[in-house]
């Protein structure tokens, strides 16, 4: 199986699907919820502790709104902060290095960096439709089925960090610029229900440290500096 993250337990391999929320950064982990969830609301399978230490570097998402303003700013700030800190994760790997799973039966760091971009694509959507319709039902993804693809496993990562770039810039502006009532408005996932946009917030905040985490971990463990 190829779940390199959350798509683990999902049904079908679909993205995205619950309320996550995320804890203050730490390298290390954060607080599992009481639940034992993954990030799309499905339950997953018990792991060994080897490999919920591959598969979840800094823990899980857990499920909390509404949020602060405080924890907001803070979450989209993670949100901001992405691009260079996944461009920095991959700085100098060669292709044999991109080309190697982050553990062993998971995605390579190439198609990690690709996941990241089609799953913000989504997330850009998702906002936008939050912000502008009343509880609008969102499309899941089968994100295992996009990864395989051959963009997704062959194109240089530098592509996926250059429309990062953009489009987190864009995404972060919208973040900072919508009154706070807009964080309280919610989509409406075909499975799972409603998902507030705090939710969604806390859910991209996680994922772009989650999937950074990845590829700074095979790093240190294979001694790649």
């Amino acid at each position: 199986m190829h779940g390199e993250t959350y798509a683990e337990g999902s049904r079908r391999g679909r993205s995205e699907k619950a309320h996550p929320r995320v804890l203050p950064a730490s390298p290390n982990s954060l607080q599992m919820t009481q639940r034992t969830l993954n990030s799309h609301g499905a339950m997953t399978a018990p792991t060994t502790s080897s490999e919920q230490d591959l598969r979840y570097p800094i823990g899980r998402a857990d499920t909390k709104t509404p949020l602060a303003a405080g924890e907001r700013a803070q979450r989209i700030d993670a949100i901001a902060a992405l691009p260079a800190q996944l461009r920095k994760a991959v700085a100098g790997l060669n292709d044999a290095q991109l080309d190697t799973p982050y553990r062993p039966g998971g995605w390579t760091v190439r198609q990690l960096v690709h996941h990241v971009a089609d799953s913000h694509m989504n997330a850009f959507t998702r906002f936008r439709l939050g912000f502008t319709e009343d509880n609008p039902t969102i499309k899941p993804y089968d994100e295992k089925a996009w990864t395989e693809l051959p963009d997704n496993r062959h194109l240089p990562v530098e592509i996926s960090l250059q429309l990062l770039d953009a489009l987190h810039e864009r995404m972060v502006h919208m973040l900072r610029s919508v009154p706070p009532a807009y964080f309280e408005r919610s989509i409406q996932h075909p499975e799972n229900g409603p998902m507030t946009m705090d939710a969604v917030v806390s859910m991209y905040a996680w994922h772009g440290q989650h999937h950074t985490a990845h590829v700074t971990g095979l790093r240190q463990r294979e001694g790649w500096g």
